[in-house]
């Protein structure tokens, strides 16, 4: 128990949060975070001098997946300062993936999150937060909360056809991307990667009014680029922007499948197959400058970026 906050103190603390109810019970109050299935609604998480009390776990958002509970993330107060905050607990797991013909094996660094937070504690498009060890060495995340939404989510909500966004909603969107891709390129300038690179993981921060990159507790090994599993997902998000979502096969063949007949298979993403690549073939006035950049996360690419430098000189010749 820390030296300074006795149990009483941190029930006052919380108590503008609790129901009032005479015979509610003490909160429990833990210091390790190892067992993060202990960590329930309602207690307390003390971490040196500051105690939050807990409110909900996360939920996975990425393809539908909104019920899939993250029991290690959690959302709790700053019983001192009232802040919300986003507490991302130790949990490891590892998982193999495969981009055309490169292999790559992904696991969860706590320590690669906590470097990066503090490589970004002052850059306008990165989540903001710190780090520190539990009572018995587990290396904490606490993150400030981002009021907004995922860029995906907005994107989707718009009801546009695509030639109306494509003019007049995309080059906006796109000059907020390309400010993206300069932040993971300073990443990279710095020795690390962002390891899950998804449409997901930007949020459009409502009140600053910027897109900022969250959960970076992804490493991966790797025996070819070293930031070539990055680059993919930017190209990734890219297309989903400018196609005002995923340009699926089955949606083609069923509302356009006159349009579906001039794909080859060149003309599709090189990670994920139902999907194309090849935008022009679907919607004509995207530019060429444009859809050459796709081009090099398809099957059919004869070279593929190597840097983020290259992308984002490709994407600024597009952009002007």
């Amino acid at each position: 128990m820390s030296m300074n906050l006795s149990p009483d103190d941190i029930d006052r603390l919380a108590a503008r949060w609790l129901a009032r109810h005479s015979a509610r019970p003490r909160l429990k109050i833990h210091t390790d975070t190892t067992d993060f299935f202990r960590i329930e609604y309602n207690d307390v998480l003390l971490l040196g001098e500051n105690p939050y009390l807990i409110r909900h776990n996360a939920r996975e958002g990425r393809f539908g997946l909104d019920d899939e509970v993250k029991f290690w993330v959690k959302r709790a107060i700053d019983l001192k300062t009232g802040a919300s905050k986003i507490i991302k607990l130790v949990h490891y797991e590892k998982f193999m993936t495969r981009i055309g013909n490169i292999e790559f094996e992904c696991f969860r660094s706590p320590k690669k999150e906590a470097r990066i937070l503090n490589l970004v504690s002052a850059h306008k498009n990165f989540m903001h937060g710190f780090s520190m060890p539990d009572a018995t060495g587990n290396l904490v995340r606490v993150l400030e909360f981002i009021p907004g939404r995922p860029l995906s989510t907005y994107v989707e909500s718009l009801e546009l056809d695509h030639r109306s966004y494509f003019h007049e909603e995309f080059p906006r969107i796109l000059d907020h991307f390309i400010e993206c891709v300069e932040a993971i390129h300073f990443l990279h300038a710095h020795g690390e990667k962002h390891g899950d690179i998804r449409r997901d993981h930007i949020l459009i921060d409502r009140e600053r009014e910027v897109y900022r990159w969250i959960d970076f507790d992804y490493n991966y090994r790797h025996r070819e680029n070293i930031f070539g599993y990055d680059l993919f997902g930017l190209g990734n998000i890219l297309m989903f922007l400018a196609g005002k979502g995923d340009v699926l096969l089955l949606d083609l063949k069923n509302r356009d499948p006159q349009r579906l007949s001039l794909l080859a298979e060149e003309d599709l993403n090189i990670v994920f197959h139902n999907r194309v690549a090849n935008l022009k073939k679907i919607y004509p006035y995207i530019p060429e400058s444009l859809n050459r950049v796709f081009l090099h996360f398809s099957k059919g690419a004869q070279w593929f970026y190597e840097n983020t430098r290259q992308l984002l000189e490709d994407l600024k010749v597009a952009r002007n």
